[in-house]
């Protein structure tokens, strides 16, 4: 038996290679699939079984593609009812793969239909020796319940039954191979590494230590936003993702044929550069997403999904990387990419526009002065929670698409995050409803508590670290 990890960084996403002598599964397979064709060919084995454990949230899953190149069966939970062709698995099905037997658990909490893989290694034992969460169970953590909010409390008594009344009842030893890791939003807090135990989490997970009703509270209170292409990505897997070789390829286009393309209805530019190159000039009404932040879960997050895009890139590679990042969240209709960028934007004599950088000293300067100002932090409310500036304003970025009615547009507007990547965004949004003057805090509160005019925000420092000892004591939080 050979178990090999995939992880794709930016929206931490882990998938798995299981390999017997001459074949192999792939479990939640993310949507560009040749790098698991490849590796299976180094190995000398075929991919025979697709595995699924849920309809993922957070991005498309590579599970068409995957069957359509190498012929293999997509085994996916019942509950799930997809509607593609599939085995449906239910609990205690078992899946056989050479001398490996990989038995079905019902484990519902995180969405209503998932399902988890206990593996066993018939050569060595009879009793399974990892298992396939999904996002049942995390290093740390546990999965989140709220994706379905008028199921949330009904879903968070689920996880926790799921757990303490399946996965935990799995010898101490058992390996824990999860879907994702640190950076995830399916979770509150999951940790960097990408296997635990059983044992290790039953120890030291503190979502495991609780008792059911906190349990319950714990995973339906002061939970992380939830991007808008979290319901999206699901009902794209469950119908069956369009195959990515019948998605539009960027069009390198001439600043004139661009700046014509953009008069046509239903157009948005994107513009993927750093947060410096948009704030000193960019196509007025474009989108700023930095490529080098997290650019899929905020494309996926705000960005129109009936719109043709078109982007504004250092080079025509970046533009091709911005593509599959979208491609990966659900933003297929990416149709167009400005040839020779800004610079051959302003060349040809076309509008631009500006965000006005300031410093951290600047900042102080202003908030500490009289002039009229509004201050808008854009982090999340458990970001501002820990620490902010007085008299800022929490709106988080993507809710500035509607939440701009709540501020004056014709006020000096300062926008703050942790570093300037989602504050360029939010100023981008400010901007597209004509905002006056709109200024981005470059460095952001990192860059303000480095000047030592603010303390060192501790979700910043630590953003691995579990939020349930913060948020719950301790003193209440006892074994079950």
């Amino acid at each position: 038996m050979l178990l090999k990890h995939f992880f794709l960084n930016k929206i931490a996403h882990s998938s798995y290679l299981l390999a017997g002598k001459a074949s192999c599964a792939i479990i939640d397979p993310q949507r560009d699939v040749d790098l698991y064709i490849n590796q299976a060919r180094d190995l000398g084995v075929t991919i025979t079984h697709i595995l699924q454990t849920h309809l993922h949230a957070d991005f498309v899953s590579g599970h068409m593609d995957l069957a359509q190149k190498t012929g293999a069966r997509i085994y996916a939970p019942k509950q799930a009812d997809c509607q593609f062709d599939h085995i449906s698995v239910a609990e205690g099905d078992p899946i056989e793969i050479e001398h490996m037997r990989l038995q079905v658990l019902e484990t519902p909490g995180h969405t209503p239909e998932h399902v988890c893989y206990a593996l066993t290694d018939r050569t060595r034992g009879d009793t399974p020796i990892g298992v396939f969460v999904g996002d049942v169970l995390f290093v740390g953590d546990v999965g989140r319940p709220d994706l379905f909010p008028d199921m949330a409390d009904q879903l968070a008594g689920q996880l926790y039954d799921s757990l303490h009344h399946k996965l935990l009842r799995l010898p101490d030893y058992c390996e824990v191979y999860p879907a994702h890791g640190a950076g995830s939003l399916c979770g509150r807090s999951m940790a960097a590494k990408w296997l635990t135990t059983i044992g290790y989490e039953r120890r030291y997970n503190a979502a495991l230590q609780l008792r059911k009703a906190e349990f319950i509270r714990s995973l339906t209170t002061d939970m992380p936003p939830t991007p808008d292409h979290f319901s999206r990505c699901s009902a794209i897997n469950r119908d069956g993702p369009a195959l990515v070789a019948n998605l539009p390829v960027p069009e390198e286009l001439r600043p004139a044929r661009f700046h014509e393309r953009m008069a046509e209805r239903h157009v948005a530019v994107v513009d993927v550069r750093s947060y410096t190159a948009f704030a000193g000039l960019h196509i007025p009404g474009a989108w700023h997403l930095d490529l080098s932040g997290n650019f899929p879960t905020f494309a996926g997050w705000v960005l129109p999904v009936d719109q043709d895009i078109m982007l504004v890139a250092d080079t025509y590679d970046d533009a091709l990387a911005a593509t599959l990042w979208a491609r990966r969240v659900g933003i297929g209709r990416i149709v167009g990419y400005l040839q020779g960028g800004m610079v051959a934007w302003a060349t040809a004599g076309l509008r631009t526009a500006d965000v006005h950088l300031i410093s951290a000293e600047e900042l102080h300067d202003r908030v500490t002065g009289t002039a009229n100002m509004v201050l808008v932090d854009a982090r999340s409310p458990l970001e501002f929670q820990d620490g902010h500036i007085s008299g800022a304003v929490n709106i988080p970025a993507p809710d500035l698409r509607t939440r701009h009615v709540e501020l004056d547009p014709d006020t000096p507007t300062f926008v703050v995050c942790s570093s300037g990547n989602r504050s360029s965004l939010g100023a981008s949004i400010l901007k597209q409803h004509n905002f006056r003057e709109v200024h981005n805090v470059a460095g952001g509160m990192t860059g303000y508590s480095a000047a030592g005019y603010a303390r060192q925000c501790a979700v910043c420092e630590n953003p691995h670290g579990s939020r349930f000892y913060a948020l719950f004591s301790a003193a209440d939080a006892v074994r079950p």
